[in-house]
């Protein structure tokens, strides 16, 4: 047992810092916009389910069926831009709220297991992970997933360790942690939470237990209630969506290497056991800590046989830790988020082992003074971060939110509505800022059809694309602003008239 030997005025300056990197990304959540692809994209299809009206089935584009991810983080978004606008705070918020919510679920189970001083740590550096950070204010469906493994892998725990009534609640928890993640990413979380349960299980020899324990029947049924309905109106709204998203999208997309049936972008091909070196990236700086601790007082002290391992504790944060790991070994197709439902067990490990590392070699306080300092720097580094995005570097470059501010203003209130039209691609950030209202022409005979009307046009052109514009059409536009990798054009008055004459003179 770690017992709580952290004073009073030390454990107030974590708890402080733990404090501010919640503040810190609470705050920052609106002050930088949504970058392409990933967020611009998943915020869009929030902003379409919100404008259409559509809850079933979440849109790539208009009338376009999103069948890359179930739709529990966009209900998330769009209710929550229902409830503060359309603007980058209200979608980013559910992540925000998801990230708190596993950092919760950590702090009560490592509360529970070790103390309030275990708890403070492990709190700390799963706040302080980058991979967790970033994504705890990013739009994307990985912090809801997070939200469900996090509960799953927490319940099931403290239901096998906690008597009575209370016991029997997080029973029903760990089921409708399963209800989340298959309604936030699919089948896949239930993979990332029966590995580690499984083969924990196997080798505790606790079958009985567990059977006995976890209201499988009353919990299996839990589960089905609350995600199979959403599954069968999709499939009935938008047939061919199951065969898509379970065939597609959880077997060819991991083992068909630069799978080509993806609707919506690319596969991401990597050699085969890259998810170990992205989780020891997306877990810095906190895996080289574990790194240096563990065989430090392993080899020093006999670490592993002075801990309490007869409850399967640290057998259980180890499976858990490498579960995604593990099940993505041999994908052919692998993302660098896929790491996220780790960290949790990852935070809890690796406080376990700096903390009674440091005790083991009289030091107690070594660890959290390391965890105190550590945490500061990162603090400094993440402000630094965020206020250099926040001015327009970095992610914010790849945004069209100022090009779609300067077509607004130039065009201002009592101008014709001319169309903004992208040439060749549009990114997802330009649907999102413009509200649906950017046109796309993939080539110059669609931008000529949306030229030939009685307005005055304004064309978003990417740089490399501006030498391609064939000169008639560069005739008829000036540069009006220019954005990273982007130019906003205006229609000349000459052309215009010329237009509505042309226009006149036919009818």
């Amino acid at each position: 047992m770690i017992h709580n030997k952290v004073g009073k005025s030390f454990s107030r300056w974590l708890l402080a810092l733990l404090i501010s990197f919640g503040l810190l990304r609470l705050i920052s959540l609106g002050a930088y916009p949504l970058a392409d692809t990933t967020e611009a994209r998943y915020g869009n299809i929030a902003r379409l389910m919100v404008e259409t009206g559509d809850w079933v089935t979440p849109q790539y584009s208009y009338g376009v069926p999103f069948w890359g991810k179930p739709p529990l983080s966009t209900w998330l978004a769009a209710g929550s831009m229902r409830l503060f606008g359309i603007n980058e705070f209200a979608v980013r918020l559910p992540s925000f709220l998801m990230a708190l919510g596993a950092m919760i679920l950590v702090w009560h189970m490592a509360k529970q297991q070790r103390g309030r001083d275990y708890a403070m740590a492990a709190a700390l550096i799963l706040a302080t992970s980058g991979l967790f950070f970033v994504s705890s204010g990013a739009v994307m469906t990985d912090p809801t997933l997070l939200a469900g493994t996090t509960l799953c892998m927490t319940a099931f725990w403290q239901a096998l360790n906690t008597p009575g009534r209370a016991g029997r609640i997080w029973g029903y928890s760990f089921f409708a942690g399963l209800a989340i993640g298959l309604l936030a990413k699919g089948p896949v979380a239930v993979v990332l939470t029966a590995l580690p349960i499984g083969l924990w299980t196997l080798l505790q020899r606790r079958w009985l237990e567990v059977w006995q324990r976890l209201p499988w029947l009353g919990g299996l049924a839990l589960t089905i209630c609350l995600s199979v309905p959403w599954y069968a109106l999709a499939e009935h709204k938008t047939p061919g969506f199951l065969d898509y998203f379970l065939i597609g999208e959880h077997w060819k997309r991991f083992t068909v290497p630069g799978w080509k049936g993806d609707l919506y972008g690319n596969a991401h091909v990597r050699p085969k056991g890259t998810i170990w070196l992205y989780g020891l990236a997306c877990s810095l700086p906190w895996s080289l800590a574990l790194l240096f601790w563990l065989p430090r007082t392993e080899f020093r002290s006999g670490l592993f046989k002075r801990l309490n391992l007869g409850d399967g504790w640290i057998l259980y944060l180890v499976l858990w830790t490498a579960a995604p790991m593990l099940f993505f070994t041999l994908a052919g197709n692998i993302l660098w988020t896929y790491v996220l439902p780790a960290l949790p067990a990852i935070a809890l490990l690796t406080a376990e082992v700096m903390i009674a590392g440091s005790e083991l070699s009289g030091k107690p306080m070594a660890a959290f003074k390391a965890l105190g300092w550590g945490a500061s720097l990162i603090l400094l580094i993440f402000a630094i971060g965020l206020g250099w995005i926040a001015m327009g570097n970095g992610p914010a470059e790849r945004s069209q939110m100022r090009l779609i501010a300067a077509y607004h203003d130039r065009r201002g209130p009592n101008q014709e509505k001319g169309h903004l039209i992208y040439l060749f691609s549009r990114p997802f950030s330009a649907e999102f800022y413009s509200e649906g209202k950017a046109l796309l022409a993939r080539n110059f005979n669609e931008a000529e059809k949306c030229l030939n009307d009685q307005t005055i046009d304004y064309l978003a052109v990417r740089s490399k694309d501006m030498a391609r514009l064939p000169e008639a059409l560069s005739r008829r536009f000036n540069i009006v602003f220019r954005a990273p990798k982007y130019y906003l054009l205006i229609e000349n008055v000459a052309s215009a008239r010329a237009q509505i004459n042309l226009k006149n003179d036919g009818g």
